[in-house]
């Protein structure tokens, strides 16, 4: 992986904290909207690692790979991933 490593993990233990949070306020009866946006803000965080992790697989995997029909494979891997993610 060519992402930034630390900024990745970083974003994740946050998201695995946030979740923790979650896990309490539900087990609290917590308020569903409360519970709720602490969900959409879990998913922002992972949509942003996600986003370093692609962006890291165009500029290195892709930009890197040693013929064109390697650099077809990359590209339709990626997109591939788009559409799972835009579903």
């Amino acid at each position: 992986m060519q992402a930034d490593k630390q900024k990745v993990s970083r974003l994740l233990k946050t998201a695995r904290g946030q979740i923790d949070g979650i896990l309490k306020m539900v087990e609290d009866d917590r308020y569903c909207i409360d519970i709720s946006q602490q969900l959409m803000a879990t998913e922002a965080i992972l949509n942003k690692v996600n986003k370093e992790i692609l962006t890291a697989h165009l500029k290195s995997c892709v930009v890197h790979a040693k013929t064109d029909e390697e650099k077809e494979q990359k590209i339709d891997e990626l997109v591939t991933m788009l559409g799972k993610i835009m579903k």
